[in-house]
């Protein structure tokens, strides 16, 4: 037996029992073209069948602001922009014209935050030199932190395996430890502040904690699949605070995801181990959010009390969800936060038309190989039996 077919197997018995079933992959597929509902998503998306670009003469001077031309979400208390994974192959000094367009449009919807899901530089690879790591650090500067700096807009994020990968060598050394110091080095330079609120930053930029407009967020180091112990211990004590707990929301940011949505990214290694064991430790602290990136694409789910947003990726490969027919695209999406009902609307935009993505013809569900997650307008009631006992099938 291979050792990715024994991997296999030991993650579908750690999952609960998902195995594998030929029908129930193509009852699945099946099911997400079809896109039944018994109920409408409550984010913010055009009539169907209409254009998501609609007039916005003067958007500064409304109370749903947007960029010119584009479809204008209604304002919360607080609004958020993410984006996530802007880097491009091994060692570029380039962005993709995404990037460029989303870091202009940014501003028009005149957001308290931005917030970054990993994946700002293209590193992780030994054979880049210093002065090849600094260069990438620079021309994210000049992309990216330097237009955000200027506008005067918080810049939150967390380490992706391509900006400073935490992955370990056999004895126990950071096998891209040059990477981590660059990252440590730019981040902790005076001239790169990122405008944010700390509460703990003793570990920064690997990980650590502010709060912003009554909403508490805690960014841990997922760039591996290992949130390594001496971080959960951390984590533990810091959700359990009273800073944490009075604040209105809790937010929780790391590259990887805690389950597989994405083609090619469902298997060891590509999510965080045990995630179970963290979506609890999340569930317990009353954490409303885990955003996430790495996946390359985007999915707004929920498993449990948990929402889950997969932000897809502005810089290159972005990946089909699993389980589904819909092309691959490159995503940015709005945040609007209401702090009395605790609840939350994302208006995402399809950065190739900039039309606003209907969530409606997203995967009611996704079965990667630790877990089922549901789209986060669908409730676990609503499934039919038929999708309720589907199990994983691997996309490859």
């Amino acid at each position: 037996m291979s050792l990715k077919r024994r991997q296999f197997l030991i993650l579908s018995g750690l999952a609960g029992g998902f195995g594998l079933t030929v029908l129930a992959h193509k009852a699945l597929t099946k099911a997400n073209r079809s896109n039944g509902l018994s109920s409408l998503t409550s984010d913010s998306v055009p009539t169907l069948g209409t254009p998501a670009q609609v007039s916005n003469k003067d958007a500064t001077m409304q109370s749903n602001p947007a960029p010119k031309g584009l479809f204008a979400p209604p304002r919360g208390d607080v609004r958020i922009v993410v984006i996530s994974d802007l880097n491009s192959q091994y060692g570029a000094t380039s962005y993709e014209p995404e990037v460029d367009q989303a870091i202009a449009l940014i501003p028009d919807w005149q957001p308290n935050l931005v917030l970054c899901g990993g994946d700002m530089v293209a590193g992780q690879s030994p054979s880049l030199s210093r002065s090849e790591i600094q260069a990438m650090w620079e021309a994210f500067d000049q992309h990216v932190s330097a237009p955000l700096r200027r506008t005067n807009l918080p810049f939150g994020f967390t380490i992706g395996n391509h900006d400073a990968s935490g992955a370990l060598a056999i004895k126990g050394n950071f096998l891209f430890k040059q990477e981590r110091e660059w990252a440590a080095a730019y981040w902790n330079d005076p001239k790169h502040d990122p405008g944010l609120r700390f509460v703990d930053r003793a570990e920064f930029p690997f990980y650590y904690s502010f709060q912003q407009n009554d909403i508490f967020y805690l960014v841990w180091d997922a760039s591996t699949s290992r949130i390594s112990p001496k971080q959960l211990v951390w984590a533990e004590k810091i959700l359990a605070s009273s800073t944490a707990q009075t604040a209105k929301i809790r937010v929780v940011i790391g590259h990887l995801p805690l389950y597989a949505v994405a083609v090619g990214r469902d298997e060891s290694g590509e999510v965080l181990d045990q995630a179970e064991k963290l979506r609890s430790l999340l569930e317990r602290h009353r954490v409303h959010t885990y955003i996430s990136g790495h996946h390359h694409a985007y999915f707004p789910g929920h498993r449990g009390q948990l929402e889950l947003l997969h932000t897809g990726a502005l810089g290159s490969g972005p990946r089909p969800l699993l389980s589904s027919a819909l092309p691959t695209r490159k995503t940015l999406t709005v945040v609007d936060v209401n702090l009395s009902s605790q609840s939350t609307t994302y208006t995402t935009y399809d950065m190739s038309n900039l039309e606003v993505v209907d969530h409606r013809q997203l995967p009611r569900i996704i079965v990667g190989p630790n877990g089922m997650v549901l789209r986060r307008d669908v409730q676990w009631e609503e499934l039919t039996p038929q999708e309720q006992s589907l199990r994983y099938i691997p996309s490859s």
